[in-house]
């Protein structure tokens, strides 16, 4: 679609370009100013070819749209000022939340050209849904779950089996129903054999970031979020332990098939796959997948 508005503009402007070189010459012709028909001709080729370029580079510029998981708020919005810098005329639009709501939006004709997510299981449910461009899903980083209490908490928590203290009231993690936080949240607690006893404590989170708002307010006396988070807010919560995943936290992307900028999308997946990127990503705290 581009390429033929970008070839509809060249062919506009050279037809309009040999109309103007033709009543130049018939007005050097009967007239005995030739040089300055020749100036003028020359000056409105100019502008014409001027306007074809400005149409041209209008026809290659994208509004991209990327949803992508609540974790990623920070990374990418400092990835998306770079894209746009890169690529003038291009405009990045993100779209934050909780993985699997951003699967239901999209699987409802939200106009999303590019899916991150926090875990493989809401990228496969939206490749299930038939949502994803064949072809174009990849892991691009990794992170790690961790335990956190607020900085200046009243509970001494040192461990996950503190969390069953009677001291202990209120745990936050995410709903493991919709935040892939708390599904690793969960399996993890399954796997020590502590779920059952902290089911009944838990305050769910709706994101990542709500969790951590919970403990970074002392609204709770301890959190799961991933180490990217936990460093948003060092000064007001403490890693109190990293737990161990049965499955690694990686965070898949891909191009949404019925995406209305496909190309522009791709081109986002491949710079945010690029060194640049990556290194930006590092320095929020995330990891190779």
């Amino acid at each position: 679609m581009q390429g033929a508005v970008m070839q509809g503009a060249v062919m506009q402007a050279a037809g309009q370009w040999d109309s103007v070189i033709a009543a130049a010459a018939n007005r050097a012709a009967t007239t005995r100013s030739r040089p300055i028909a020749r100036v003028l001709a020359r000056a409105a080729v100019v502008c014409l070819m001027s306007g074809a370029v400005g149409t041209m580079a209008a026809a290659a510029a994208a509004e991209i749209t990327v949803s992508a998981a609540a974790s990623l708020t920070n990374a990418f919005k400092d990835i998306g000022a770079a894209y746009e810098r890169d690529h003038p005329g291009d405009k990045v639009l993100f779209n934050f939340a909780a993985s699997d709501p951003l699967v239901q939006q999209i699987a409802k004709g939200a106009p999303v050209d590019v899916f991150a997510s926090a875990d493989q299981d809401a990228m496969n449910k939206a490749e299930s849904l038939a949502l994803l461009a064949p072809g174009t899903r990849q892991n691009f980083v990794a992170n790690t779950l961790v335990l956190i209490a607020p900085a200046h908490g009243s509970q001494a928590i040192r461990t996950l089996a503190d969390l069953q203290l009677p001291a202990v009231t209120r745990v936050t993690l995410g709903n493991p129903a919709s935040v892939p936080v708390g599904r690793y949240a969960r399996s993890a607690l399954e796997q020590a054999r502590l779920w059952p006893a902290l089911a009944a404590k838990a305050i769910y989170g709706t994101s990542v970031r709500q969790s951590l708002d919970y403990v970074a307010r002392g609204e709770v006396d301890a959190g799961f979020v991933y180490a990217t988070d936990a460093a948003m807010q060092k000064e007001k919560v403490v890693v109190v332990a990293t737990i161990p995943t049965a499955t690694p936290v990686t965070y898949p992307i891909a191009l949404i098939d019925k995406g209305p900028q496909r190309e522009a999308g791709r081109r986002f997946i491949a710079y945010v796959m690029a060194p640049a990127a990556q290194a930006v990503l590092a320095r929020y705290g995330f990891s190779r997948p």
